[in-house]
């Protein structure tokens, strides 16, 4: 641990392999990191009834996060006490009035104190008593929400989750305020992808600008081709080509957006995915936003300049369209990235199909837009396990960039000031673990 020398690893314009390679390197992040910031459990609506439960994963910790009698949420390690068997071993189910552990049959509330033990006699003038709080579930340490976005950190000190999330909780605001009731609903279907590499290929990727005129033109070219076709013969074509089509964008046109980034690695994408047609579909639930929040607000609301918001180091929401990709790091090369989808309340449902099939098209496992990623990023995390090299590249636009009150602003918006960004953040936070290693 002594040996970690982070200015080293992680230096202005470049990074060393080893940071997305090194499983000790790993290890730590799992601990002083994903173990102790605020990390995204789901949303409330996936959890409506008493005793409805999802599981998760928060670093390495099996994690359990459900519906309590009260209407409360809780976050709680999925273990029984007795000899460490999960308690839930489905992704998502109701477990009724208690959690029961299929081995011994212990009995846990939906807050996961003790309820019964079979045979109690047999504990007793032992340590282990009822009332001891080790025989019952361990909690999270802290458990909040935003917008109905339910985090759990494990760690009972640090930030607040709204300092955490600083200017990036706007992913959340963006997609809540185009419902003109103010709430979204997650809709039960998640994609889930396993990626051989590095959680940070991700992360890195998803505010990348340069990236999507080469990686995607397979399929963007042959989609604008269409779409030309379709209205040149037709006068319009359907708004799910541009899903498509806009990947082939030119470098110059992906030049022009912006980048801004935050504090503590979070980001946004600037630039509007043009998805204000002036169909009767779009024009009614225009006149729904407008009569719930006025012309100004509505307008304020449908014209945020979002495509990607990102809160480091394992969320990526696309608000306009109601999208967020979560990760779960399970190694040095392998990401389990979960891919979930919200329906906007009180819209017509046509509006719900268009975000719908973006989901489907863009971001589900199925799509040539999602495989050109996940090859990229398998190949990258290959190449940094060669001896090709030692350096990780950031050095586009270094000190062109504009920064104010701790905040980086692209001039361009290819720069890599994203990545630069990230690193400096992922560096803050493993600070404290050479330091304490030094000590």
């Amino acid at each position: 641990m002594s040996a970690i020398n982070l200015d080293y690893l992680v230096q202005p314009d470049r990074v060393h392999r080893s940071v997305y390679t090194d499983p000790t390197l790993f290890d730590l992040e799992m601990e002083h990191v994903f173990e102790k910031i605020w990390v995204y459990c789901g949303h409330e609506s996936q959890v409506k009834k008493p005793g409805d439960y999802w599981t998760l994963q928060i670093g390495r910790q099996p994690m359990v996060m459900v519906r309590g009698e009260d209407m409360r949420i809780h976050v709680l390690y999925n273990r029984c006490p007795h000899r460490g068997v999960m308690l839930c071993g489905n992704q998502s189910g109701n477990t009724g009035k208690h959690f029961v552990c299929s081995y011994h049959a212990w009995s846990f509330k939906l807050d996961g104190r003790i309820s019964a033990i079979p045979l109690a006699k047999g504990y007793d003038g032992t340590r282990l008593t009822f009332d001891d709080p080790q025989a019952s579930m361990v909690p999270a340490a802290r458990v909040d929400s935003y917008r109905g976005f339910v985090f759990a950190s494990l760690s009972p000190t640090g930030p607040s989750l709204t300092e955490f999330l600083g200017d990036s909780k706007v992913a959340f605001d963006d997609i809540c305020d185009r419902s003109p009731e103010g709430e979204v609903e997650a809709v039960p279907v998640c994609h889930r992808v396993m990626q051989r590499s590095n959680w940070k290929f991700f992360m890195e990727n998803q505010l990348d600008a340069l990236h999507p005129s080469v990686t995607h033109q397979s399929t963007g070219v042959p989609a604008r081709r269409v779409e030309n076709r379709l209205k040149a013969e037709q006068g319009k074509a359907p708004l799910f080509f541009h899903y498509l089509s806009t990947f082939a964008s030119s470098f110059d046109q992906w030049d022009s957006v912006q980048t801004v980034n935050f504090p503590n690695g979070h980001g946004i994408l600037k630039a509007y995915m043009g998805l204000r047609p002036t169909d009767p579909d779009t024009l009614e639930y225009e006149a729904l936003m407008k009569k719930a929040y006025g012309e100004a607000k509505a307008e304020e609301y449908l014209s945020r300049s979002i495509h990607h918001v990102l809160v480091y180091p394992y969320l990526s929401v696309q608000s306009p369209l109601q999208q967020l990709r979560c990760l779960r790091p399970i190694g040095p090369d392998r990401t389990l990235s979960e891919i979930w989808h919200f329906r906007l309340k009180g819209v017509p449902e046509a509006i719900y199909r268009r975000s719908l099939w973006y989901f489907n098209l863009v971001n589900s496992p199925a799509t040539m837009i999602n495989a050109d990623d996940l090859e990229n990023w398998t190949k990258g995390q290959w190449g940094l396990q060669s001896k090709g090299g030692d350096w990780v590249s950031f050095h586009r636009e270094h000190g062109r960039d504009t920064e104010t009150d701790g905040v980086s602003y692209s001039n361009k918006g290819t720069s890599e000031v994203v990545m630069r960004n990230q690193f400096k953040a992922w560096k803050a936070y493993m600070q404290p673990v050479v330091a304490g290693a030094a000590a």
